[in-house]
């Protein structure tokens, strides 16, 4: 599987190293400390020295790439997992390292952003392109709702993740609206969204599982 997705895994890791050559073009512009991480009230909370910020953070978000990139392709049941899948799996830390790129740069230039909105996007876009892949999934041990009653039958599996894609757009989607209304406290919705959105389709998958003993 790393053979035949040999192009795109060259790519994305590229593309998960383009804030390390960003960070190198903005250096003497960039403080010493930089603020890394935020609370729920857009007020930085975590710092980090430069060079890690710069260098650091995508050494480690490659090194994931590349542990996902293997866990997948050795799944046991690695060839129900599709090509378009797998690149989904690719493309989740390239995207990932991008908008980090483009949140703490600009943040430690002194723009200032409203880090609970540009997150409330992210999360909400990644819910609906996440749901859109769910139904498509066929059973295996990397990727979907990976509980007992799934791994254990296709029919388990299969109406499992139709359901969970479903719930996944409709959280995804529901994310964003509330993000684009300014509901107070988006972080607790998130939160919440999550839950219900892993949530039922674990009950739902225990239930056909009832029902069919």
């Amino acid at each position: 599987m790393l053979k035949e997705n040999r192009k795109t895994l060259i790519i994305t890791s590229l593309v998960t190293i383009i804030p390390a050559v960003i960070g190198a073009v903005l250096w003497d512009r960039l403080p010493d400390v930089m603020a890394t991480h935020f609370g729920l009230d857009n007020t930085p909370d975590g710092f980090s020295n430069k060079v890690f910020t710069v260098f650091g953070i995508p050494a480690i978000m490659l090194a994931l790439l590349w542990a996902c990139a293997f866990i997948t392709a050795h799944d046991p049941k690695k060839q129900n997992i599709s090509r378009k899948m797998f690149s989904l799996v690719l493309w989740i830390i390239p995207v990932i390292s991008l908008l980090m790129a483009a949140i703490l740069y600009p943040y430690n230039l002194g723009y200032r952003m409203d880090m609970t909105f540009i997150m409330g996007i992210v999360i909400g876009l990644m819910f609906v392109i996440t749901g859109n892949y769910m139904p498509k999934a066929r059973r295996n041990y990397t990727i979907g709702i990976k509980v007992p009653w799934t791994l254990a039958d296709d029919d388990n599996w299969d109406r499992t993740h139709r359901l969970a894609g479903f719930v996944w757009v409709a959280g995804g989607l529901s994310v964003l609206a509330m993000t684009f209304m300014g509901i107070g406290n988006l972080a607790a919705v998130i939160i919440s969204v999550t839950v219900i959105m892993v949530l039922i389709p674990v009950v739902y998958s225990f239930v056909l599982y009832l029902n069919k003993r």
